[in-house]
């Protein structure tokens, strides 16, 4: 399997203060790749990051920018997954995901073709998010039977022939939990890549309590659904 080109799928979120650098060093470290690629930059937020970006797709023919009406980090991966023209796709958190780390885990993803590669977050901000995420990770472990331990973990990268993972139905932050549950249920091989650190490059993060409660709480209907015999991606 080769591939021909890249889909690289940027949820926005108010990032006006920081996504134009960002961009530029993704372009610029990007042209290293020995295929071509497209970024996705999939704008969901309430401030001036549509107004930053849209200059982003003139200077720079490689990206193209796209305005989603549902916030959230659901829709804005599936918004991305819907519209990529690549036979090779990758989403990351743009607030958090380096252009080192970007390029790494597309490169394993080029030279294991036919394999998930995702990364995997060995520290966090605080230890708040750290026991927070320890918590999360142990929920899905015992639920869903996953032997990954940062479910959450970007870029993730995988080639348009597994065709499952590109009809994911959630419409939370939960949507990596059914990325990882079809991987299982599929038989996709998973490569996982150790990043160090993901400090976010600007602004504030939008997890909360309230959020993470709801990540809990999300995991465990997930759960449910299954049990009662819906598939993820049926």
């Amino acid at each position: 399997m080769s591939y021909q080109l890249v889909s690289v799928i940027l949820p926005v979120y108010r990032q006006a203060n920081h996504i134009a650098e960002m961009v530029r060093e993704y372009v610029e470290i990007l042209q290293k790749l020995p295929v071509a690629y497209e970024i996705l930059l999939i704008v969901n937020g309430p401030d001036d990051s549509l107004a930053v970006c849209r200059p982003l797709e003139l200077d720079h023919p490689t990206v193209r920018v796209l305005e989603n009406e549902v916030w959230g980090w659901g829709p804005a991966v599936k918004r991305g997954l819907a519209e990529a023209r690549g036979d090779l796709l990758c989403y990351a958190n743009s607030a958090r995901t380096n252009a080192g780390d970007l390029l790494l885990a597309i490169l394993y993803a080029i030279a294991y073709p036919g394999v998930v590669i995702k990364a995997s977050r060995r520290l966090r901000d605080s230890w708040i998010r750290r026991f927070g995420s320890l918590l999360y990770n142990l929920e899905c472990r015992a639920l869903f039977d996953l032997a990954t331990f940062d479910l959450n973990g970007t870029p993730k990268v995988f080639p348009r022939a597994l065709e499952k993972l590109l009809v994911l139905s959630r419409d939370d932050d939960v949507i990596d939990v059914e990325f990882n549950v079809i991987c299982r249920r599929e038989g996709y091989r998973m490569i996982e890549v150790p990043i160090i650190a993901t400090t976010r490059h600007g602004g504030k993060s939008t997890t909360s309590l309230w959020s993470a409660l709801r990540m809990y709480v999300g995991a465990f209907t997930l759960w449910l659904d299954l049990r009662r015999g819906a598939s993820p991606s049926a």
